[in-house]
């Protein structure tokens, strides 16, 4: 808000800013392939009883995050278990960082299936910077197609923010009611496995999602933190199980607050009036929305 004052001196100035926005318009390309192990791995991670994958078999929506997978050497990693600054991504020098939403869109008649060549090129589109109340934030925003031996499958806008360390006493922004009107629902336990497992899958080394010493004296959480990606993926599980063959056309999800290992959260959902278009939702243990999440059956 116009009228907020940040509680820190800001590291974050007019010249630090435009070399960070120097990143924008950097890419990269990687290659991969969609093999089965990550899918059956997955799937005993979501406890699902599904038929064991082959050539062909599609791919579910956003498991295509079990591909191109970091793999920085042991030396380039950083305290928090990330890759340390630099690289691909800007040299943000705020060390809270977490994956805050996201928009993705399928192309029809193109799925992702197990046996596929894939190929992921991605831009930084843009960097910006905001103070608040709550200290500085750099937002950047990275695009990804990826494409097979068909073409261009899938095309997603990945929301990355940075933040000010904690401060004492400080209060976070006020939470937000989840909706009571839910179609369907599921209840979720995140144990140490279920964020062992996902870290794990996804070679995700950030120390916030199974370190809870780290998380708790280092970044002042009062415990682990739900990977989003795993909180997104298991909102399309909760409409992949409740409404049978369901296919997505396009996705969008926002973290709105984050959800911790301490207490089991609900995922929520409901049709929409035209029948194609889903609302989905986390809930915590208070009733306070954790994630809102937009779905679009193909």
């Amino acid at each position: 808000m116009p009228n907020e004052t940040p509680t820190t001196l800001s590291v974050i100035d007019s010249e630090a800013l435009a070399k960070l926005q120097a990143w924008q318009g950097r890419s990269e390309t990687l290659a991969d392939d969609i093999t089965v192990a990550p899918v059956r791995a997955l799937s005993a991670t979501l406890d699902r009883d599904d038929a064991l994958p082959e050539a062909g078999t599609r791919l579910p929506e956003l498991w295509h995050w079990l591909y191109f997978l970091p793999h920085h050497r042991q030396s380039e990693i950083g305290e928090d278990g990330h890759a340390k600054r630099g690289g691909f991504l800007p040299p943000v020098p705020l060390p809270r960082r977490m994956w805050a939403g996201g928009r993705l869109a399928w192309e029809p008649g193109n799925p992702l299936q197990v046996g596929d060549r894939i190929e992921r090129t991605s831009t930084i589109a843009s960097v910006t910077h905001k103070a608040g109340r709550t200290g500085e934030l750099v937002f950047v925003l990275v695009r990804h197609e990826v494409r097979n031996e068909r073409g261009l499958a899938l095309t997603e806008e990945h929301d990355i923010v940075y933040r000010a360390a904690a401060q004492p006493g400080e209060a976070g922004p006020p939470p937000t009611p989840a909706p009571k009107d839910a179609a369907f629902s599921r209840d979720i336990v995140p144990d140490d496995v279920l964020l062992f497992r996902y870290s794990a899958l996804t070679f995700n080394g950030h120390r916030i999602h199974y370190d809870r010493r780290y998380v708790t004296q280092v970044e002042g959480y009062p415990g682990l933190i739900v990977h989003g990606p795993l909180i997104a993926t298991l909102l399309v599980d909760l409409l992949r199980r409740n409404v049978p063959g369901a296919q997505l056309a396009r996705f969008e999800f926002r973290a709105v607050r984050p959800t911790f290992d301490i207490t089991p959260f609900r995922v929520h959902g409901k049709p929409g009036a035209d029948g194609k278009t889903f609302s989905l939702w986390g809930e915590d243990a208070d009733g306070w929305l954790t994630m809102q999440a937009t779905a679009v059956l193909a």
